[in-house]
């Protein structure tokens, strides 16, 4: 994503110190619906998704889809009809601003033999290489030409035994919505198990795909001539009903999370209850409590790809240990460079030592105080959001704009459970330019 332009631009205000309480419904997770928007590419029949969530990312693909010739109406309910898509080129204005058009790459390859995408943008979060994307769509024919600044594949596809490296959710997506359309049998080894990608699974099927061992490391997908269209709903974000919980864990309150999947949370909920937070689980909801005074553990933690602690999760937990009555130590093990909100948290007081790429030891606990920071990306900005929950006085957040991309009303919802926060207009001054993580 190119660096945005001086002027006016959208901030975030909030006053430390509140608690929250109340009930909260997560809305629909941008990583199931962008690749399931995209997979609507995969046939001239419509496709209906409801749950959408109105973030940044999603109205960007709606764009994209339109442009290459289909049409997308609605929001929440999103109706993609891809019956006259003839374009196969992505624009690149539009195309470099998320990494989810990655996935565009395997669903025209499929569909018309022919893709040329930017390459990713999105969050700016380590190397994020597309190497076995691209690996793994020449195994199954593809001629593949890079540059600096696109990739062109091309070819009439073949099933293949695929093996990635390290499971990689866009990769298995793109393999995915390439090989569902291909000649004879895909194996993807080592797969990604992300809910997301289980979600995408689910929707293909209903769309005539042959797909076995969805939720597994090894996914089987038999080649069929054509899919038909269908009607799915997104599945609910995790990531965000883990941040909504994290958040009343520093701030202190009650909050129930509702609409959500908490058996997508175990490993965060666990730690959780070990760091002190009260934790009670239904059916579709959970509870999350910190009474006012309650000590709070320090818990390390390390991230690993699912059913692990999410990575998408590591940053907001950082901001919560900042909290905790000693020190402890956080290990990112998925994507390397994603330390990137340390610096804003040191802004406020936090005491964060970066150990090579791979380690942070918090120091806590840290009186945090509010100050103007920049948001770097996606989940840094929620990182800081809860910090500033926690704060003495006031912050400002600016790039609220990433916020936006990947979370439905965030500053609304934690508005309507006690937290005080307000949208304020300032002169912009851009952080970081986005990256390629999200």
């Amino acid at each position: 994503m190119k660096a945005k332009t001086p002027g006016r631009d959208r901030a975030l205000r909030i006053i430390g110190g509140a608690k929250l309480a109340g009930d909260i419904c997560v809305s629909g997770s941008k990583n199931a619906a962008l690749p399931e928007m995209a997979a609507a590419l995969l046939t001239p029949r419509p496709v209906i998704l409801h749950n959408v969530p109105r973030v940044a990312d999603t109205a960007l693909m709606s764009e994209i889809l339109t442009l290459l010739g289909g049409t997308s109406e609605g929001e929440g309910t999103v109706a993609l009809d891809m019956g006259r898509a003839k374009q196969s080129d992505i624009p690149d204005e539009l195309g470099g601003r998320m990494r989810a058009t990655i996935v565009l790459l395997g669903a025209l390859l499929g569909r018309f033999g022919r893709a040329r995408v930017p390459r990713p943008g999105g969050d700016d979060i380590g190397a994020r290489r597309v190497e076995q994307h691209l690996r793994g769509m020449r195994q199954m024919g593809a001629q593949i030409t890079e540059t600096e600044s696109e990739i062109v594949a091309e070819g009439r596809l073949r099933g293949d035994r695929i093996v990635f490296d390290l499971p990689t959710v866009t990769g298995t997506e793109n393999i995915l919505l390439a090989a569902v359309l291909a000649e004879g049998r895909t194996e993807i080894f080592n797969a990604a198990r992300e809910p997301h990608v289980q979600d995408l699974c689910r929707l293909l099927s209903k769309m005539g795909a042959r797909i076995d061992g969805i939720g597994t490391e090894s996914l089987v997908v038999d080649g069929v001539p054509e899919l038909k269209g269908a009607e799915h709903t997104v599945i609910a974000d995790y990531l965000e009903a883990g941040t909504y919980a994290i958040a009343v864990a520093a701030a202190g309150g009650e909050l129930r999370i509702d609409c959500s999947r908490p058996e997508e949370l175990q490993v965060l909920l666990l730690k959780l209850e070990q760091a002190g937070a009260g934790v009670e689980v239904g059916e579709g909801w959970f509870r999350v409590v910190r009474s006012q005074g309650a000590r709070l553990n320090p818990i390390d933690m390390s991230t690993w790809t699912y059913p692990g602690f999410p990575t998408d999760l590591q940053a907001q937990y950082m901001a919560l240990m900042t909290q905790a009555d000693g020190d402890c130590v956080i290990s990112e093990y998925v994507h390397e460079n994603r330390f990137q909100h340390v610096r804003e948290l040191a802004k406020m007081g936090a005491t964060i030592a970066v150990e090579g790429r791979l380690h942070a030891l918090v120091k806590g606990p840290c009186h945090l105080r509010g100050t103007e920071v920049a948001i770097p990306d996606i989940r840094s900005g929620a990182a800081l959001i809860i910090a500033a929950l926690c704060a003495e006085g006031d912050t400002l957040l600016r790039n609220a704009w990433h916020v936006e991309r990947g979370y439905e009303d965030l500053a609304g919802k934690l508005m309507s459970v006690g937290a005080r926060v307000s949208s304020v207009t300032v002169d912009s001054q851009t952080v970081g330019s986005g990256s390629s993580y999200e």
